[in-house]
């Protein structure tokens, strides 16, 4: 998918219209706890000051059910840009109206003003078109940099592109697209998915997708419990989709059909109970206890697993292994983390997805030593299921 770039535009002068993603985690004391999201759209807003455009950021945080909430207000996340860059950014009123336009009237060149939360409107998720035009008309450029919410058709993402004809990828996006795409449609092979969380349902589509590209397939996480049970297995107390049991039985005859190698673990860690101080003990995927949940994978899927990533050139990897939240339920996810930062090393393309692989990743200290970390988990969800994102496809073509 070849889209313009910021790279490819005059900024001096121009009032570029940024669609960041400053949806940051904060705390009770309205803190950033993590400013991942704020750092990976430092590139395109330095690119914008230092060649003399005025960079005017708008965002959405969390979920204010299009009214104002001042748990809401992106004012943690001007304040931490400010510090990030060196310079004062100003908090808008508001993301539209007639104040806004005074502010952004008041800009002098290299100048950064932050728009307030975009979904203290509902119009936002909605797509008005009224609301994506009053947004238009704060810029000259629209700049997409929000790979995270690409996969919504919302004002911000899609309709503002309606009303300004040069509308581009910035930075994080051009990068994202550079990696999930050559992932996706032009691998260096053998190409290996892993795929782990909680349920099949959020991603059968993925799965369905890769069958026909990957040439390894690994299934962990709680998702491949109902993979066991399609078999007929014991899984005792462990997560079980019992709607997708079908699903999972189709897909298993489906792997038969193709020339790909499909793993799901042959051990797994499991516990009487869903706390990280459970007892626990190792035991073969096909003598589990009735009585016990697995909330891990074993020592033997993890040198299964590590022996398929080590003869991969390129690696996807989404959803962890276990409850990797509990530290003890931890050791499968870290081992898969440790050995994509090794392959990476060694020349192998690592594509980490969002969400959960990203925390996990983070976690394990290693996010510097893989290739890239997605910053959208549900964008690179779709974008591993072969869809168009709405947010993608309304940039300029090259």
């Amino acid at each position: 998918m070849k889209k313009r770039t910021i790279d490819q535009i005059e900024l001096k002068n121009k009032r570029v219209l940024v669609r960041v993603d400053f949806n940051v985690p904060l705390d009770e004391q309205l803190n950033i706890t993590d400013d991942k999201r704020i750092v990976e759209s430092l590139p395109t807003i330095k690119k914008i000051i230092s060649e003399g455009g005025k960079a005017i950021l708008m965002s959405h945080l969390g979920r204010p059910k299009g009214k104002v909430n001042p748990k809401y207000s992106l004012a943690p996340a001007a304040k931490k840009l400010s510090e990030l860059i060196g310079k004062a950014v100003a908090l808008a009123s508001d993301c539209v109206g007639e104040a806004v336009k005074a502010e952004v009237a008041k800009l002098k060149n290299g100048d950064v003003l932050l728009l307030e939360n975009l979904r203290f409107h509902e119009e936002e998720e909605m797509n008005e078109p009224a609301f994506a035009k009053q947004l238009a008309e704060l810029g000259d450029i629209y700049v997409n940099d929000a790979f995270g919410s690409a996969h919504r058709a919302h004002a911000s993402t899609e309709g503002v592109t309606k009303f300004l004809a040069v509308s581009v990828a910035g930075y994080l996006m051009e990068k994202e697209l550079n990696y999930l795409g050559k992932a996706v449609g032009n691998p260096e092979r053998p190409y290996c998915a892993i795929l782990g969380g909680a349920k099949i349902s959020g991603k059968i589509d993925v799965i369905n997708n890769l069958l026909d590209k990957v040439d390894t397939l690994i299934i962990g996480g709680g998702m491949a419990y109902t993979f066991y049970k399609a078999q007929g297995w014991e899984i005792g107390t462990s997560l079980l989709e019992a709607e997708k049991i079908d699903l999972a039985k189709e897909l298993l005859e489906k792997v038969k059909t193709k020339k790909i190698q499909f793993l799901l673990p042959v051990d797994v860690v499991v516990a009487p109970e869903f706390t990280n101080d459970s007892p626990s003990e190792i035991v073969k995927v096909t003598t589990m206890p009735a009585d016990k949940m697995g909330l891990d994978i074993g020592p033997e899927s993890i040198k299964l697993f590590s022996e398929a990533i080590r003869n991969s050139k390129t690696i996807v990897w989404n959803g962890p292994m276990g409850v990797f939240e509990f530290e003890n339920f931890a050791k499968g996810t870290n081992s898969i983390a440790a050995v994509l930062a090794e392959v990476t090393s060694k020349g192998a393309i690592t594509v980490i997805g969002g969400g959960d692989s990203a925390a996990a990743i983070a976690k394990a200290g290693l996010e510097k030593q893989v290739s890239h970390v997605s910053t959208g988990g549900g964008a690179s969800l779709e974008f591993l299921e072969g869809k168009v994102l709405p947010g993608v496809e309304a940039l300029n073509d090259l």
